[in-house]
């Protein structure tokens, strides 16, 4: 797209705080949320065309719907579910920016221009008991490999890097999204390994 036509299409700020349990171990980033309509609850991967809650559904209860819930003659995600899961793991989530537009009217992140990045480090020091850092897609891991210096692993892939004296983690999971060509098993075998359980 061009720059002029870039210069056109609003600003979103992201529309959401960063879910810091206390305790937080992990902290997954993905790139930003979808619109607004898309929403099935007022969370992160709020998409019921997502499959995040089902990859977790399925590392933990063997069942891909367990966050799933009846919605008139729809369906959407259990915000108290949701939630309560999150604390309990110790799972701090966030997004790769903070501003973006949206040049393609969707939350592809091949149509994401980021405008403001999040600043990574002053997250993880707010949550000082975290050691991993996860990113759900590929534009979150590129800003947080460009962020923290250094290479993009392969997709399910890791590497090891220091910050301020601490050893952390950082993991290049496969994206929840459906656009991304893996079966859900398949993504939650990736998953899996950040919680040590088996697959």
């Amino acid at each position: 797209m061009a720059n002029s036509e870039s210069n056109n299409i609003p600003i979103e700020r992201h529309p959401l705080q960063p879910f810091l349990p206390e305790g937080a171990e992990i902290l997954m980033l993905g790139s930003f949320p979808p619109k607004r309509e898309r929403w099935s609850m007022d969370f992160y991967y709020p998409n019921i065309q997502n499959d995040m809650w089902r990859i977790m559904g399925l590392i933990f209860y063997g069942d891909k719907d367990y966050f799933v819930e009846p919605n008139g003659k729809r369906f959407r995600f259990c915000y108290d579910k949701v939630v309560k899961f999150c604390t309990e793991k110790r799972i701090a989530i966030f997004d790769a920016a903070c501003a973006v537009k949206r040049l393609m009217d969707n939350a592809s992140d091949a149509h994401l221009e980021i405008v403001e990045q999040t600043d990574i480090r002053a997250l993880l020091q707010k949550i000082p008991n975290c050691r991993t850092v996860v990113s759900t897609g590929g534009k979150s891991a590129e800003n947080i490999a460009e962020q923290l210096g250094f290479k993009v692993p392969q997709v399910g892939g890791h590497t090891d890097f220091i910050l301020n004296g601490k050893e952390y983690r950082f993991y290049r999971m496969p994206s929840s999204s459906r656009a991304f060509p893996m079966k859900l098993e398949k993504k939650a075998e990736a998953y899996s390994q950040l919680f040590c359980v088996p697959s």
